[in-house]
């Protein structure tokens, strides 16, 4: 398959005829992804029961406001853990040497972004490519496909619904939930321009094809596509980011639904070293907003 490469702007992939579309939305409305105790919550501010739209067209397009979602009742994480968290004296797994990529270059694949360590520079912004309509960078795209292909091959029916989100659109995502809740219950239902994983091009939220109702919800982790998930994303180096047992550290709620790319390697070496998050393993701080 020809690789196709395109320059990022601030947007996710959408379909022909969505700027017109987009144009009619109030811009302080937004869409959020995530669920905690069958609330509307999301670590990064989009999705919910509403897809992020396809792309029909490899150039991206302008972002348009995102479209109205019902209120959510955030639940609190834990506000911060302050300095490096982890115990690297357990050492690397046999033979990955932890310094081969950066946990600070924006694109690398061991890059850690998280509500107290923003990308830098916060505006971001990688090369993409598509893997089934949706933008990704050109580095985690092999590894995308073959985790969905293997998905299909085991009767599983993954769906993409959301991959790489723009600075200013997660912007705007932010600062409606900021206008709606305030400043301090929008930390908790949204991430902060800069702060979120999908400015990076290697994060992805998956659906259920089985149960869609459970997308961006809790539910999902008791499908059929998030039990496959939680069982088979290590082995095509994704990492279920948001887990249960890790929000101290990483600030967020469990989001089964939500994949982050960091290799083949280093996947196998969190699951081998028992670690669960990016913070522990590169000594980098985690847990809520430095205020």
């Amino acid at each position: 398959m020809t690789a196709l490469f395109v320059r990022a702007r601030p947007i996710g992939p959408v379909p022909a005829g969505a700027a017109a579309r987009a144009g009619a939305v109030l811009a302080a409305t937004l869409v959020v992804t995530g669920c905690a105790a069958g609330t509307t919550q999301a670590a990064d501010g989009v999705g919910l029961a509403v897809p992020e739209p396809r792309t029909t067209a490899v150039a991206p397009q302008k972002a348009g406001p995102p479209s109205p979602v019902p209120s959510p009742v955030p639940s609190p994480v834990p506000s911060e853990v302050v300095g490096p968290v982890g115990d690297r004296a357990a050492g690397p797994a046999a033979g990955l040497d932890l310094t081969k990529h950066s946990a600070s270059d924006p694109a690398s694949p061991w890059v850690v972004v998280n509500k107290r360590t923003p990308l830098d520079p916060i505006d971001y912004e990688p090369e993409l490519t598509v893997v089934r309509g949706y933008l990704v960078r050109p580095d985690a795209a092999p590894d995308l496909t073959a985790l969905l292909d293997a998905a299909d091959a085991d009767g599983v029916h993954l769906t993409l619904r959301s991959a790489y989100r723009a600075y200013p659109k997660q912007a705007a995502v932010y600062d409606g939930w900021v206008a709606r809740l305030g400043d301090e219950q929008a930390d908790a239902v949204s991430a902060r321009p800069g702060h979120s994983e999908h400015q990076t091009g290697i994060a992805v939220d998956v659906g259920s094809s089985t149960r869609p109702e459970c997308d961006f919800e809790g539910c999902f982790v008791a499908t059929v596509e998030g039990r496959w998930v939680a069982e088979h994303a290590v082995e095509h180096g994704f990492l279920v980011r948001y887990a249960p047992g890790n929000s101290t550290v990483t600030g967020y709620g469990p989001e089964s639904w939500h994949l982050r790319w960091v290799g083949r390697e280093l996947a196998a070496h969190l699951r081998d070293t028992g670690r669960t998050t990016l913070e522990e393993v590169f000594d980098v701080p985690g847990g809520g907003y430095a205020r």
